[in-house]
């Protein structure tokens, strides 16, 4: 049988929103820049995130690319934001890069300093990594963080992603270790 060659996703096709018992993963907007902009300008919130706070120009026109880009290109990143279920506010996002092979992809997050601690990023993560198993042909999702980030080492445990990698790089011209982590698609 000849391999189907793969096609971006129809973003209508992605089944956004997709809930969970307490938050909302959905489109970016442009209604959400002051949240946007409120916790990526926090610097306690962006200090192991490898995006830099902009001015609101540069959010803006951020926002509304990602209001329509194509979701889950191979070899593009894509950025999906993370609401609260009830009153459907931005209170973080996750950004998502499927590899040009579709092999693997690799996810991010980023959660308000208000949601953190609630559990609220490990039901986004679960419900993105579900995502792209349901509707990708990779095989593994991975993420990396640095190691003194340890709220994110805690949370890419408890969704039962295993470290497989320890790197010694180079983050805002400072030396420091990054952990990979890695979840394999479920063997039916």
């Amino acid at each position: 049988m000849p391999a189907v060659a793969s096609r971006p996703l129809d973003p209508r096709k992605l089944l956004l929103p997709r809930t969970t018992q307490r938050i909302a993963l959905r489109r970016l907007s442009v209604a959400d820049l002051p949240a946007f902009q409120a916790y990526r300008h926090d610097p306690a919130v962006g200090l192991y995130q490898g995006w830099s706070a902009q001015p609101d120009d540069d959010a803006l026109a951020f926002l509304n690319e990602m209001a329509t880009a194509q979701l889950l290109v191979p070899g593009a990143w894509c950025q999906i934001g993370i609401a609260d279920k009830e009153s459907n506010a931005l209170i973080g996002d996750i950004g998502i890069c499927v590899a040009a092979d579709e092999r693997t992809a690799e996810i991010g997050f980023t959660l308000s300093a208000a949601s953190q601690g609630k559990g609220l990023a490990s039901e986004a993560v679960i419900e993105v990594i579900a995502l792209l198993f349901e509707r990708t042909p990779i095989g593994r999702a991975v993420s990396i963080t640095d190691s003194r980030n340890l709220p994110a080492l805690r949370l890419l445990v408890n969704v039962g992603m295993r470290q497989t990698a320890v790197v010694g790089t180079t983050f805002r011209g400072e030396p420091c270790t990054e952990h990979e982590f890695e979840i394999r698609r479920p063997v039916d």
